[in-house]
């Protein structure tokens, strides 16, 4: 099929982008063009106008400024896998990375508009999920900053106004010595995740755990932080308290479709969660 016509914009800088949303009414942005692109051809989504922010060449970076590491909104996944500054500071973004897709659509997805499109499995919301990203989206009369807890407002629908305009995400890095792990269940390869999970592990002077982030994808509407789960492992050394973890993860109410029933998901919540807190507890430097 072929995409349904539209006018299409071709900005050259932020703030003329800016005034192209705020100037017409059912627009959508193209960043990277993996999802919108295959959704306009399937005519899944109707624009009535499309503003290509590809040459906004100044939302493009990875900084790290000691403190936290942001990301531009039009950096491409492929950046990201072979950032070291990702490598050394976002560990679990950059194994979670390798999980987005094949090489030829990271070398044009980016990272804002994984976060825009908010699929349910996607795994970059998952990760921003994990590590209580703040996403900062800009319109005419300035930026404003959404913790990423609040940023899905429904299936696939961030929670941002029709004129703003995603420009960049801030990860605040685990302290050093944390253990990670991303793991997903899919059918082939570079397909969305059946369930992800994305865990994370600091632990304390004592060497028990202090800090513990639990997230899954694929599961509902949207990425789930289980706080309940995450709460069995504060003040733990593992083994017990994993398998209680792992257990809360697959009481999750879980979605259902004509592919894969909602037990099928729980059963894996807790299969996946299970392996991913063991892999990250290894991880942890001692």
């Amino acid at each position: 099929m072929k995409p349904p016509v539209v006018g299409y914009h071709s900005p050259s800088s932020v703030d003329e982008a800016l005034r192209l949303l705020a100037a017409h009414e059912n627009v959508r942005v193209l960043a990277g063009g993996q999802s919108l692109m295959a959704m306009l051809n399937m005519r899944f989504a109707f624009p009535d106008h499309l503003v290509d922010i590809n040459g906004l060449q100044e939302l493009g970076y990875i900084r790290d400024d000691g403190s936290a590491v942001r990301i531009g909104a039009l950096t491409r996944q492929r950046d990201v896998e072979f950032s070291q500054v990702v490598k050394d500071r976002l560990p679990l973004l950059a194994e979670a990375i390798l999980q987005v897709g094949h090489r030829q659509t990271r070398n044009r997805g980016t990272v804002g508009g994984s976060l825009c499109q908010l699929d349910p499995a996607a795994e970059i919301p998952s990760v921003a999920m994990a590590m209580d990203a703040v996403i900062t989206v800009a319109n005419q009369g300035g930026t404003r900053q959404i913790a990423m807890t609040d940023f899905p407002a429904g299936y696939m629908t961030p929670s941002m106004e029709p004129d703003e305009l995603l420009t960049d995400i801030t990860f605040t890095p685990w302290p050093a010595g944390h253990g990670w792990s991303f793991l997903e269940y899919a059918r082939r390869h570079g397909d969305f995740a059946i369930v992800s999970v994305a865990v994370l592990l600091a632990p304390g002077a004592d060497g028990s755990i202090a800090r513990a982030s639990i997230t899954l994808g694929g599961v509902g509407s949207g990425p789930v932080r289980m706080t309940d789960a995450e709460a069995l492992l504060v003040g733990s050394r593992g083994n017990a308290a994993f398998d209680a973890a792992a257990a809360a993860c697959a009481l999750i109410d879980a979605s259902s479709d004509s592919y894969v029933p909602a037990w099928y998901r729980q059963r894996l919540a807790r299969v996946l969660t299970r392996r991913a807190l063991d892999t990250a507890l290894s991880r942890i430097a001692r």
